[in-house]
């Protein structure tokens, strides 16, 4: 391996989670940043990031208009994967989604392995940080490395794990100030890959003793994240058959120090919703059935047909019609104040609510309508100007973005006001989960 002083570093994948990364390195290194999207490149060649993960202002910071020299600081962004021979160091940050089964897709792990494996050498070390189960590292990506190479592993050339924790939409926990779990196939690369990311995180990090310990820690974070919120939509359903209301529960309890304060709600993204299927499918393989982690699964992926299902009741209690009537849901992305739509589950309540012939509209902000005609085949409202409120029979807040904090909205007899997040004053609405 080549001093840390002397690395050229490849991202591979310049999304939610390898652009910030890419951007923080170039700060100390020369980066090279690889992605297959024509588009991705041309738009970060031009100092922009649709993800808005990344300020303008420190994107054009860092830019280079070509690929920088060894001791060269500054990011290059390419679509032409003979831009990554030079490079020593190569950490893939590729997304590890499911399929329409809810089994893992490795293909882009696989791929991005493939491709990187042409251009490496000896002495090279590729870092992972994209979410798997225990394995996919060692077992699944490098074989494909020493095939593609003709190099053969831990003697020519290197592996680390090192999971991502970005936080789409977080401007206080960015990549710099969480701490980083890393991990290297042999001691000696372990303190390599641990020293390269103590460079740019000033939170630390965390030595883990193997790979194999890294990648399980990372998809647990997120699992038991689902199953804590899981168990709170499931007091949600259950409280809600005892008329009581489940925030003013959750306040009460909050007040024991130790009690852990999750919220009702959809569970979407590309992790939480999907990380924990990554260790139910590791865990089958091995002949164990993950009861808990399914089960909280269920649970989380029932929410959406539960809340559609609340305010068709709703409206038949304040004697609206149905079918053909008008309904807003307010927010699309998985999360607020975030241009993300990745596995967002307020499609679930779209598709429900379409069932009873429900004329049904989204709006957001934040959500880019192209993307989202894209990925899920559905036109939504963008932009600033918000839709007039009084047209619809039901509005539905299912994103706690920033612009909906002070709608006009009271309870009525006429529409239905429903808080999926519990952001609205309470006696404004005819409901929350």
């Amino acid at each position: 391996m080549k001093s840390i002083q002397e690395v050229k570093i490849a991202v591979i994948g310049l999304g939610y989670v390898g652009l910030p990364l890419a951007v923080e390195f170039s700060k100390k290194f020369p980066v090279i940043g690889y992605d297959i999207n024509r588009n991705r490149i041309d738009e970060l060649a031009a100092g922009e990031d649709a993800t808005l993960e990344v300020a303008e202002q420190a994107l054009k910071e860092v830019l280079l208009p070509a690929s920088p020299a060894v001791g060269k600081r500054g990011f290059f962004p390419t679509g032409d994967p003979e831009d990554l021979k030079d490079c020593t160091v190569f950490i893939v940050t590729v997304p590890t989604p499911t399929d329409k089964h809810n089994r893992p897709v490795l293909t882009p792990m696989l791929k991005a392995s493939e491709t990187l494996g042409r251009y490496l050498k000896k002495e090279d070390v590729v870092i992972y940080e994209s979410t798997v189960y225990p394995g996919v590292t060692e077992e699944d990506c490098v074989p494909v490395l020493e095939k593609v190479s003709g190099l053969k592993f831990n003697v020519d050339f290197f592996a680390g794990y090192s999971p991502e924790r970005i936080n789409p939409g977080d401007k206080v926990h960015t990549v710099a100030k969480i701490v980083k779990v890393t991990s290297g196939s042999t001691p000696e690369v372990a303190d390599f890959v641990d020293q390269l990311y103590k460079t740019v995180i000033t939170a630390g990090t965390y030595k883990a003793s193997s790979i194999k310990v890294a990648e399980a820690a990372k998809v647990i974070e997120n699992s038991q994240r689902d199953i804590n919120i899981a168990f709170v939509n499931e007091l949600a359903k259950i409280f809600h058959l005892l008329g009581i209301d489940t925030h003013e529960v959750l306040e009460a309890a909050g007040t024991k120090w130790n009690f852990l304060k999750f919220k009702p709600g959809l569970v979407g993204g590309h992790c939480i919703g999907v990380d924990p299927f990554y260790l139910a499918q590791k865990a089958q393989e091995v002949g164990y059935h993950p009861e808990i982690i399914l089960a909280g699964r269920r649970v989380n992926d029932s929410m959406g047909k539960f809340v559609a299902t609340e305010i068709i009741k709703l409206m038949m209690r304040k004697d609206l019609k149905i079918i053909d009537a008008k309904v807003l849901i307010l927010g699309f992305t998985f999360k607020e104040n975030c241009p993300d739509v990745r596995n967002t589950r307020v499609i679930d309540i779209y598709h429900e609510l379409r069932t009873f012939d429900m004329n049904v509209e989204v709006y957001d902000p934040w959500a880019n309508p192209e993307e989202v005609k894209a990925e899920y085949g559905i036109s939504i409202l963008g932009g600033e100007k918000f839709p007039k409120l009084e047209e619809y029979a039901a509005i539905v807040l299912a994103v706690a973005h920033s612009q909906f904090s002070s709608l006009p909205v009271s309870k009525n007899s006429s529409q239905v006001i429903y808080d999926v997040k519990g952001f609205l004053n309470k006696e404004m609405v005819d409901a929350r989960l």
